[in-house]
């Protein structure tokens, strides 16, 4: 405790660019895998190499990710968007089966009676589709989310500072207090990103909410 309290600025700061580096990815990576399995429910074709494709970009090694980034970017090597759009690609890759497979979990009795209606695909994807989606979706962010806290720390392997900047420290000078802070202060992170989720997925279906006391009365 005495190192923690000691250390605590930079505790707090390593935080926070974890945070920015895990959760601004999760966000990118939600709004690229909307339109991609929207159009793998459009065109069920497109289905198969949409998730395969995406997916198999999560089989690429995170070191060697973070490295070739600078290449394709133009960026220098400690640039924090080389972590961004690395965990992009790993948030993706994780997304666009779940996006896919939740808008094909929509009823099609539910999408031809908003047809009916008059509702055109992309009216109909966001009042329809996504809402009813909503809870598969949030499945997979969380995940997606506790998966980006880990992977970020290996960032620390390239100098860019964060969480994992605890664990070389800790490792360079045979030293498990701050190892230990690490693993605490990810592990705090990600169940912090799991209950926004949490919040956020109560917040967009009110529905289930008041579903919710009649469905234990029953």
């Amino acid at each position: 405790m005495d190192w923690v309290l000691g250390h605590l600025d930079d505790i707090g700061s390593y935080t926070v660019q974890h945070a920015w580096l895990a959760g601004v990815p999760l966000v990118l990576g939600l709004l690229i895998a909307v339109p991609l399995g929207w159009l793998s429910r459009q065109y069920n074709w497109l289905y198969t190499p949409l998730v395969v494709g995406t997916g198999l970009l999560y089989t690429i090694p995170s070191l060697a990710l973070f490295i070739l980034m600078p290449l394709l970017l133009g960026t220098t090597i400690l640039d924090p968007l080389n972590v961004v759009v690395a965990m992009t690609i790993y948030t993706l890759a994780l997304l666009v089966r779940t996006v896919a497979d939740a808008l094909r979990s929509v009823p099609d009795s539910v999408t031809a009676s908003a047809t009916a209606m008059g509702l055109r695909p992309l009216r109909r994807l966001f009042t329809v589709e996504l809402p009813l989606a909503v809870p598969v979706i949030s499945a997979g962010m969380r995940v997606a989310a506790v998966s980006n806290v880990s992977i970020v720390s290996v960032a620390a392997l390239i100098g860019v500072p964060q969480l994992g900047s605890l664990f070389t420290d800790g490792f360079q000078r045979d030293f498990l207090d701050p190892i230990v802070s690490g693993l605490v202060a990810c592990v705090v992170l990600a169940l912090l990103f799991d209950l926004v989720i949490v919040a956020a997925t109560r917040l967009l279906t009110p529905w289930l909410r008041t579903g919710a006391p009649t469905g234990r009365a029953a």
